[in-house]
């Protein structure tokens, strides 16, 4: 069987010398074949696997090009006689041997011709298989002969057999021996016996069309893989046909059958497809551009539509937001709560940092304070040690040098190069009245004060670079304090339900601790709380609260003390208990004087907040105790070493004598705010009773001692004796009041009679107004009875 040609859409050229001139016809799967006009056909012989061209096609009709192809049958002919008598017309041309017998084939045979070339695809179709699918098809129309005629026939076969080598193909006969030999070689009960099939010994000679179908093979061999290539190519252009025309890939071919023939539908030849141009392909796709831009259109129009939709609804909602009460309440509270998250989030995150500054600038101070106590002390010690030594050198012998080791030497020197210093500088503010032993003590060499300082200042830097990062709505106290009174002013009655004025001074805490830092209550020249910018602020949110009611008003009232009771009294109790010094008259007066304006002047009164107030007053007390115990020593000598007022001995005394008057002093300056008890337990029992009276009793009566009771007595707050019907004094001063008597009796017997005065004065200032008259009539001063009336 001879390989099929390539499939292209160049028409092949007859061949003029052949009289059918026969051409291929490609056509798809499915498709409508060709079907051959009538008119007489050449076969040639089926060996030899050639095609044999169907011949006298004068015209025909090209299908879309496919797989299958239709081949005419080398048994069969042309038709001869008309269709409607249903038989087989028999025309036979003896005159023409070896020509090719005409058969009439009608449309049904046609048909069955094409569906059995699309099943064999790339093969030739054989002429028995096209002829016992023909027979088939006519079994019910044709009119089947006897069982003589068939023996007649085979008869004229055999003969024929016998007379040629072999049975000629090209051999014309009759359409009723043509029909019969069809439907003897379909019937495969009609074929011959084994015995009866004549074997060929030799090769056939080859016809003109199989050297031609000899020649078409090894051309499509030598174009294979052009042909290949050709085949995408009509693939390709085959798709792209039906995208533009939109051609139908299939088209079914319906049988419908009638009850009485077995007549199959006949192709109509006559119908021809829409020609397709350009015009044809330009207008299929301006209509569908057209659809696709009105689509287009529909879907801006909706799309607009959106827009608008979602405009709207944003107007609306920002009109509702306006003119809602609920919305605009909504909207403020939902506000506030974001800014308060955030402010407390900042103030998290600030507050080690803050820590941390205070505790630098807390170790710092109290590092100075106990070098001040520690030197103090050890001053003290050494200063005493000496004098011990070089009294017993003086009891043993006056002559020769105290050895004394170097540190008590230099620390000696460098007292007296102290005391120097202070003496030239009050002579300098021409303070003359000072007394020697009533100074702090508390200047630093200029190395250490650089160095503390230095450190100071980095600790300022630092304190100024906590908030640097932070919006001043979140670090400015004005700015905070702002947004609660706008509360305040807009929703007042879930302002106060809140309990806003419990909750600011915990907000407040950490920016007001910042500003505290520097803040120093133990220097004169330290900034008041209510000069403080935080201070005045809180003044100004008090001022400005609403009064619609006394109880809600009186809450917002309370937020400076609450203030003060939380944050500033811990950091007072801080610098009471580690740095203050009892001797110190000026840490003490700057302290008394802030601890007035907390405790007096914004003074709650509340269980919580007194106890810190009362935690304060006890660290006052108690370290007034420490002093006492720790600070105060006045040594007793011989009158004899005392009474040269230029011997170290009567020098150091009275140093020491001036120091404990001085804290005598200081601890009865917190008169009204420690209470009287307090006081004169502190004061008058344990530091006048214990160590000034006996250093008096020591002394020699005289002017000096005059004046010490004078001061002693200047001391005593006025408060303990204001009571007018007063005869003796408070119990605690029996003591100085019997030394005041002796010494007035002393002082009556020696040059210093006018000095007796003095001490009635002071008898009559503390009350002791029944002493003084006893004295008076027993030493018959009558002059002096007027000083008790006067009274």
């Amino acid at each position: 069987m001879a390989h099929r040609p390539k499939r292209t859409f160049r028409q092949r050229a007859a061949d003029s010398s052949d009289s059918d001139g026969a051409e291929e016809s490609p056509a798809e799967p499915g498709a409508p074949r060709e079907v051959a006009a009538p008119g007489s056909a050449e076969e040639g012989p089926p060996s030899g696997g050639g095609r044999a061209p169907v011949a006298g096609r004068p015209h025909r009709v090209r299908g879309p090009r496919g797989r299958g192809r239709v081949w005419a049958s080398s048994r069969r002919a042309k038709e001869a006689a008309p269709r409607e008598n249903e038989g087989l017309g028999v025309q036979s041309d003896a005159g023409k041997k070896g020509e090719s017998r005409v058969f009439d084939m009608s449309t049904d045979e046609e048909d069955e011709i094409h569906h059995s070339s699309e099943s064999k695809d790339d093969q030739g179709l054989s002429s028995d298989s096209s002829s016992s699918l023909g027979e088939k098809e006519l079994s019910s129309t044709v009119k089947i002969p006897d069982a003589a005629f068939i023996q007649a026939a085979r008869r004229k076969r055999e003969l024929a057999r016998a007379q040629d080598d072999y049975i000629s193909l090209d051999v014309e006969h009759t359409s009723t021996i043509s029909g019969m030999k069809k439907e003897s070689e379909d019937d495969p009960k009609s074929e011959p016996d084994d015995h009866e099939k004549r074997i060929p010994f030799t090769l056939k000679p080859q016809t003109f069309r199989q050297r031609m179908a000899e020649e078409s093979i090894s051309r499509s061999e030598e174009t294979s893989e052009e042909s290949q290539e050709d085949e995408k190519q009509d693939i390709w252009e085959r798709q792209q046909m039906r995208k533009a025309v939109k051609i139908i890939e299939e088209r079914d071919i319906d049988f419908s059958y009638g009850s009485g023939s077995s007549k199959v539908k006949k192709f109509d030849t006559s119908i021809s497809f829409t020609p397709v141009n350009l015009e044809i392909i330009k207008k299929q796709l301006n209509t569908r551009l057209t659809l696709l831009q009105e689509t287009h259109r529909s879907h801006l129009r909706e799309y607009e539509k959106y827009v608008q939709d979602v405009k709207s609804s944003k107007n609306t909602i920002q009109n509702l937001e306006s003119s809602s009460n609920q919305a605009l309440n909504c909207k403020f509270y939902k506000s506030m709560k974001i800014y308060v998250e955030n402010l407390i989030d900042c103030l998290n995150e600030k507050i080690i940092n803050i820590q941390e500054i205070e505790s630098s600038m807390h170790a710092l101070l109290l590092k100075q304070a106990m070098t001040f106590m520690k030197r103090r002390q050890d001053e003290l010690k050494h200063e005493s040690t000496y004098l011990q030594q070089l009294s017993r050198k003086d009891e043993t012998s006056t002559s020769g040098n105290l050895a004394l080791d170097e540190k008590t030497q230099w620390i000696l020197e460098e007292i007296e190069s102290r005391r120097t210093k202070r003496r030239q500088a009050r002579m300098l503010s021409g303070n003359c009245n000072h007394q020697e032993g009533t100074s702090s003590d508390d200047e630093l060499p200029s190395a250490e004060m650089i160095d503390f300082q230095k450190s100071q200042g980095d600790i300022l830097q630092k304190q100024k670079k906590v908030f640097e990062d932070v919006h001043d709505d979140f670090c400015n106290i004005q700015n905070i304090l702002l947004k609660f009174q706008q509360w305040r002013e807009k929703f007042p009655d879930s302002y106060y339900e809140a309990f806003i004025s419990l909750c600011i001074p915990k907000l407040l805490n950490p920016l007001i601790r910042v500003q505290l830092i520097d803040w120093n209550p133990l220097k004169l020249d330290s900034t008041g709380l209510k000069e403080m910018p935080w201070f005045k602020s809180v003044e100004e949110f008090m001022d400005s609260s609403v009064e619609d009611s006394k109880k809600e008003s009186s809450s917002d009232k309370k937020i400076l003390s609450t203030i003060i009771h939380k944050t500033i009294i811990p950091r007072l109790t801080d610098f009471v208990e580690f740095l203050w010094d009892p001797l110190s008259t000026s840490q003490t007066t700057s302290l008394i004087t802030h601890c007035r304006v907390i405790l007096e002047e914004h003074s709650i009164c509340e269980n919580e907040v007194s106890k810190s107030k009362q935690d304060l007053l006890k660290s006052i007390v108690s370290r007034m105790k420490k002093a006492v115990e720790d600070d105060v020593f006045i040594p007793l000598y011989p009158k004899s070493a005392v009474e040269n007022k230029t011997s170290p001995y009567s020098k150091f005394q009275e140093r020491q004598f001036w120091s404990g008057l001085k804290l005598f002093h200081n601890i009865l300056l917190w008169n009204g705010l420690l209470t009287d008890d307090t006081l004169q337990e502190l004061g008058l029992g344990k530091l006048l009773n214990r160590y000034l009276i006996i250093a008096l009793l020591n002394a020699t009566p005289g002017p000096d001692v005059v004046k010490k009771c004078n001061q002693i007595a200047a001391c005593l707050p006025e408060k303990w004796f204001e009571n007018s019907t007063m005869r003796t004094s408070i119990p605690q001063l029996e003591n100085f009041i019997q030394f005041l008597l002796q010494s007035a009796h002393k002082l009556s017997r020696s040059e210093f009679r006018n000095k007796v005065e003095e001490i009635i004065l002071i008898l009559v200032k503390i009350k002791a107004l029944n002493q003084a008259e006893s004295f008076i009539g027993e030493h018959h001063l009558d002059h002096l009875k007027s000083l008790i009336k006067k009274d």
